[in-house]
Order: structure tokens, then sequence, then C-alpha cells
């Protein structure tokens, strides 16, 4: 019997507020796993973001475009209800510490209880991004500081142009 192979369809999913160089390391050896990889961008409700999905989703788009098989969406809705309506099977999540592994291991259980379908892996953040956070680019962004070793081009544009906006010029 010739059956034709399914495509691996993987999502990672993050807040993406703003994304670093560590999102870009996962984002890239992640895609050259799968045939399709969504990056798919969320609110988080327990964090006030500085961009919009909207902004979020547009400096995804930019900074991946090199990457023919990479996809950036959003959602609002349950993971798991995401990844079946997208017929993905894996996530994707990055990994920095013993504490990252410990959250994602209970959100990776809940979503395999939710689905027993889908499947997490980890991936290992490059040892030179375990440090890197959105959270701390952007509190050195909100100083002026230099984050352009943090983040790419066009999010650095973008975080000048947030906090030029909120502190005015420094």
């Amino acid at each position: 019997m010739n059956e034709q192979r399914k495509p691996r369809v993987a999502v990672y999913p993050g807040s993406f507020d703003p994304v670093t160089k560590g999102h870009m390391d996962i984002i890239q050896r992640a895609s050259r796993q799968f045939d399709r990889l969504i990056v798919a961008v969320l609110n988080n409700l327990s964090k006030k973001p500085l961009f919009t999905v909207e902004e979020r989703k547009a400096l995804l788009a930019e900074a991946t475009e090199h990457l023919p098989n990479v996809e950036i969406d959003s959602f609002r809705d349950l993971l798991v209800n995401y990844m079946d309506y997208k017929q993905a099977h894996v996530i994707v999540r990055g990994i920095r510490s013993v504490t990252d592994f410990e959250y994602e291991l209970q959100l990776a259980s809940t979503n395999h209880k939710l689905n027993s379908d889908v499947e997490t892996i980890f991936m290992m953040t490059n040892p030179k991004y375990s440090y890197l956070s959105s959270s701390v680019v952007k509190e050195i962004a909100s100083f002026h500081g230099d984050v352009s070793d943090l983040v790419p081009p066009e999010v650095e544009q973008a975080l000048r142009g947030k906090f030029k906006e909120k502190l005015g010029p420094s």
C-alpha cells in the first residue's frame, strides 16, 4: 500500500512580547525539524503587553521571512483546540532553565490530558540566550539601553519607537 506521509506540523506558541534572539533560535531550529512551523502569538492574561498581537505578528513575520515553512498566526482559545484546527500534533517549547522545565512540564501534561494526540517537545535554548527573556529586553529598552544583541533589528527599532512614545527622549 502506497500511503502518503502526512506533513509534520508543529506549533510554537508564546506571547513574543517582543520576540528575542532566543525565540528566533528556537524558531530556526524547529523549522528544520518540521514541514511547517506555526508561530502562534497569544495574549498572556497575566501580563500587560507592550505590543499588540497584530504588532507582534508583524514583527515575527518580518524576522522570519527567510524561513519559507514558518507561518505566523494568533489564536484566542485553548491551545489543544487550536492544534486541532491547524491539524498540528506537536507543540514546541523552549527551555532555558529547570524552572522553565517544571512549568512547561505542567503545561505539557495538561495539554496531553486534554488531547492525547498532541505531543510537546522541549528544545533547550542555546546557552548564549539562557538568561534572555522578553521582560529583560523590555526593561533594558525602557531605560534606552542597547538591546541590539538581544532582538532582531526590526524589534530593536519597534522598541525604540514604543519607549520614545512612553517616556519621551532621554
